[in-house]
C-alpha cells in the first residue's frame, strides 16, 4: 500500500496535469480575486453585478470572490484531476498491467484516493499565503482577527470541494474514460451552481460548502457540511468497490 502510495503521489506530481491544476488553484484563484476586485473598483457595473456582495473590496471583498472561485474553478481542477487519476490506465493502455502487481485493485484505488486527499489539502492549505500577498499587494494591510477566520474558512471550503468532488472518481472508474470524468465534473459545476442561486439553505450536498463560505459561516450548518462529506466519501468508497470488481472483459 505505501509503495503504491509513494508511487501515485510520483506520477502526479511529475503530471502536467497536477502541475497545472495546482497552479490553477493556487495562483489562479489569488490572481482572479484580485483582478475581479480591481474591475469592480473602476465602477463597471457588470462587474458589480457579479460580484454581488464580493464587490465591497477590502478583505471582505477579496476573500468573498475567492470563495465564488474556489467554489466553482476549484471542483473543475479537483474533478480533472480525479478523471485524470482513475481513467488514465485504461487510456493509456496500462490497465491490463495491474492484475499482475501483487497489491489489490481496491488497494491501488485506495491509494490513488490518498495521493488525491492529501495534494488537495496541500493546495487548499498553499491557498492562503498567496491570497494573504495579493490583499497586502492591494493596499488592504495584513488580515485582522476577522479575516483571518476568513481565510481559515476558505481552507475548509477547498477541503469541502475535493470532498464533492468525489463523484467524479466513480465516473471515471465505470466509464473508464477520461472524457467520463470530464463530464461528470461539469454536471457537478452545473449543480453546484444552480444549487447556490437556487439558495437551497444548505441541504444541496454540492452546494453546501459554497454557500457556507461565501456567507460568512452562515450559510450552511455543521450538520450540513457533514453530509456533502459523506458524499464524498461514500464516493470514494463506491470507486474502490469498482476496482475491486474491476475485470478485462470490455
Amino acid at each position: 500500500m505505501n509503495a503504491a502510495v509513494r508511487w501515485e503521489l510520483r506520477k502526479l506530481l511529475r503530471s502536467p496535469v497536477g502541475v497545472i491544476a495546482t497552479a490553477a488553484v493556487v495562483v489562479g484563484v489569488a490572481a482572479l480575486s484580485g483582478g475581479m476586485l480591481l474591475a469592480a473598483e473602476s465602477g463597471d457595473p457588470q462587474v458589480i453585478a457579479k460580484l454581488g456582495p464580493g464587490a465591497v473590496g477590502g478583505w471582505p471583498g477579496l476573500l468573498s470572490v475567492a470563495a465564488q472561485i474556489t467554489a466553482a474553478g476549484g471542483l473543475v481542477a479537483f474533478g480533472v484531476v480525479l478523471s485524470w487519476l482513475f481513467a488514465r490506465e485504461f487510456a493509456d493502455g496500462t490497465i491490463t498491467g495491474l492484475f499482475g502487481l501483487p497489491v489489490g485493485r481496491a488497494a491501488i484505488a485506495a491509494a490513488k484516493l490518498v495521493v488525491y486527499a492529501a495534494w488537495t489539502v496541500a493546495v487548499s492549505f498553499a491557498l492562503v499565503p498567496v491570497l494573504v500577498a495579493t490583499g497586502v499587494a492591494s493596499g488592504f494591510g495584513m488580515p485582522d482577527a476577522e479575516s483571518w477566520t476568513g481565510l481559515a474558512r476558505q481552507v475548509g471550503l477547498g477541503i469541502l470541494t475535493a470532498a464533492i468532488a468525489l463523484p467524479v472518481a466513480w465516473v471515471a472508474s465505470v466509464t473508464r474514460s477520461l472524457l467520463g470524468g470530464v463530464a461528470a465534473t461539469i454536471g457537478l459545476v452545473v449543480i453546484a451552481q444552480v444549487g447556490v442561486l437556487a439558495g437551497d439553505d444548505g441541504w444541496m450536498p454540492l452546494a453546501a460548502p459554497a454557500l457556507w463560505a461565501m456567507s460568512s459561516g452562515s450559510g450552511a450548518t455543521p450538520v450540513q457540511l457533514a453530509l456533502s462529506l459523506a458524499v464524498g466519501l461514500a464516493f470514494a468508497a463506491s470507486t474502490a468497490l469498482v476496482w475491486h470488481r474491476l475485470q478485462l472483459d470490455r
